[in-house]
């Protein structure tokens, strides 16, 4: 049974930090990433991260954002700081399991940058 975790969200003022964990369970991943989506907009790619350490961001978050996995817990955290009120979404952790085009998802947590 594949189960991702999300944990982490939550109301900040902007420019303030948040950090998200996502544990993975049930596989072994070959990619793990973290999307988002606001009211009205099509989910996004923020960051993905593989096995080895590749790590890719979306121009909008590069600088701010830092991916992280730890291969032997199979969790990936997403740090986020200098947070502005269009990084308000929901962020849902993805991941890939090794050697089919077979993906999975998280809840999603809910990422609110507000004064």
């Amino acid at each position: 049974q594949v189960q991702l975790v999300e944990s982490g969200g939550g109301l900040v003022q902007p420019g303030g930090s948040l950090r998200l964990s996502c544990a993975a369970s049930g596989s072994i991943f070959s990619i793990m990433a973290w999307y988002r989506q606001a009211p009205g907009k099509q989910r996004e790619l923020v960051a993905s991260i593989t096995s080895g350490g590749s790590t890719s961001y979306a121009d909008s978050v590069k600088g701010r954002f830092t991916i992280s996995r730890d291969n032997a817990k199979d969790t990936v955290n997403l740090q986020m700081n200098s947070l502005k009120p269009e990084d308000t979404a929901v962020y849902y952790c993805n991941a890939k399991k090794i050697f089919v085009n077979q993906y999975y998802w998280g809840q999603g947590t809910q990422v609110t940058v507000s004064a």
